[in-house]
């Protein structure tokens, strides 16, 4: 069951090489595949279902990665609802950034909100994206961040300061929210929200905090070398508040989950897999540290042991190792770890490991399963549905009725 030949990536990979000016035989010299292989991807027969592959085209062709995948996706059931909300969060985040760099005149748009409403309300939209609830956090973010940018103008000494915080906080929310929806450069400027945010408060830790999400904007734009310049620079400021007698569990905490950032960026094409493995074992010596029962939800993270699994999951698809991916964290519960974006991410390259090890049927299973918990997430995510597609070109005939409903609800064939 293919996809319609307007959307699938073939066909933006074909005009991408057109515009470069290059043949097929070109793009496989530099890929270093077959020209056939290439000819196959632009027809649709051959999957990109590899964020590595992916940059690599993108890289070479000087285009847009997002673009690439086709996002953002405008998926008819629920999709519509999430988009609508975008362009009012458009707009407070950019009031945002104009508030936190001191531009002269701004009014506030509405009366002040009591600090202790926003923080629940804050902490709402933070548990609506843990429990990967997308169209929720759409809907809550646009008026909580205009109530923020009014608290961060009336109020002063530590109300401001609370005020700081709690904006940095919805602006990574927001952020994470956009690249799942593909927008990636209102993510960007969610990302650098919370910087303004934490440059004011001028707090080492929520200033990493900051990094790790600039760093999440980086990778979903595929600029790989640049996640691994801010992830570095942040480790360094952080250095002082994990060794020594007083070891500060929040920066140790970040330090865990800026590797973590790290290994996907060399997984994805930056440097080689002994790199991708080895910042993985410097995050998974830190979740050690902290103890099995660590997770960081306060600053988005989530890091902890179970992370470092789900991380080492991507890995193992992106430097086709697998197996070796899903090994590699051993004596873990994915199940406990406290947060169903992370168990949903999880559970997709679970299933994209499953079908690269031939076992297609369980892939099917597994992503079915991850789609019941997490609909929209998992129907809007772009390697997912690269997977479904593959899928449905190979034909899994014990799952057939399951995968003919990730094809329809994802909306591959129109």
């Amino acid at each position: 069951m293919p996809t319609s030949s307007d959307e699938h990536i073939g066909t933006r990979v074909r005009i991408a090489r057109n515009a470069a000016g290059l043949t097929q035989v070109e793009m496989a010299d530099f890929l270093g595949r077959a020209e056939s292989w290439v000819a196959n991807v632009e027809s649709g027969r051959q999957p990109l279902d590899r964020y590595s592959v992916i940059t690599s085209i993108a890289e070479l062709c000087d285009v847009d990665v997002v673009w690439l995948l086709g996002q953002p996706y405008r998926l008819e059931r629920g999709g519509g609802l999430a988009h609508a909300h975008v362009p009012a969060l458009r707009t407070g985040l950019r009031r945002s950034g104009l508030i936190l760099t001191g531009h002269p005149g701004l009014a506030p748009q509405g009366a002040p909100v009591d600090l202790a409403m926003l923080m629940r309300q804050t902490s709402e939209a933070a548990a609506a994206r843990q429990a990967a609830n997308l169209l929720q956090v759409a809907k809550l973010l646009p008026p909580l961040i205009e109530d923020l940018n009014t608290a961060v103008l009336t109020a002063a000494g530590a109300a401001k300061d609370q005020a700081l915080r709690l904006l940095a906080s919805a602006a990574r929310t927001a952020r994470m929210a956009l690249n799942q929806f593909g927008y990636p450069d209102l993510a960007w400027s969610a990302a650098e929200v919370a910087a303004g945010a934490a440059a004011i408060l001028d707090d080492p830790v929520e200033k990493a905090a900051v990094a790790w999400d600039r760093c999440g904007a980086l990778l979903h734009q595929a600029s790989l070398r640049e996640t691994i310049a801010v992830a570095d620079a942040a480790l360094h400021d952080l250095e002082p508040h994990v060794t020594g007698r007083q070891v500060n569990k929040e920066a140790l905490s970040l330090r865990g989950a800026l590797h973590l950032r790290c290994s996907i960026a060399h997984a994805r094409g930056v440097g080689s897999p002994d790199d991708a493995w080895s910042r993985l074992g410097l995050a998974l010596e830190d979740s050690d540290r902290l103890g099995r029962s660590w997770y960081d939800l306060d600053r988005h993270t989530v890091f902890g042991r179970g992370t470092v699994a789900v991380h080492a999951a991507e890995i193992g698809v992106e430097v086709d190792q697998p197996g070796d991916g899903l090994a590699r964290v051993p004596e873990v519960n994915i199940a406990e770890v406290p947060s169903k974006e992370r168990r949903t991410h999880f559970r997709i390259d679970e299933a994209r490991a499953l079908h690269r090890m031939g076992q297609s049927s369980s892939a099917v299973v597994k992503l079915r399963q991850a789609a019941a918990d997490a609909p929209y997430y998992v129907y809007a995510d772009p390697m997912s549905r690269a997977l479904v597609s593959d899928l449905s070109r190979v034909g899994v005939p014990t799952q057939a009725a399951a995968l003919s409903g990730l094809i329809r609800n994802m909306e591959l064939v129109r």
